[in-house]
């Protein structure tokens, strides 16, 4: 079961993910979607949120590098909640 709309985005990518996350913080497809939709821009990925009527979304900025330097998984990790 979702619990709200998510977007991803992990330094360094061209893209975002668009999906949602359930009360386990497993990310997966809105249910209005057969699969994760790919955005281009940030823009891009709250636009097609407003088009599904969601006006409310996690975004979470993730990225790899902090582990590559020996600090703690999740430590690059960024999470707010932002307006559509």
């Amino acid at each position: 079961m979702a619990v709200g709309a998510t977007i991803l985005g992990m330094a360094d990518a061209t893209h975002y993910l668009v999906g949602s996350t359930d009360e386990q913080g497993n990310f997966t497809h809105l249910p209005q979607l057969d699969q994760v939709a790919v955005c281009n821009s940030l823009n891009e990925a709250k636009s097609l949120l407003k088009l599904y009527d969601y006006h409310v979304a996690s975004f979470q900025l993730q990225t790899a590098y902090d582990e590559m330097c020996g600090m703690p998984a999740g430590a690059g990790y960024i999470e707010q909640q932002i307006s559509l």
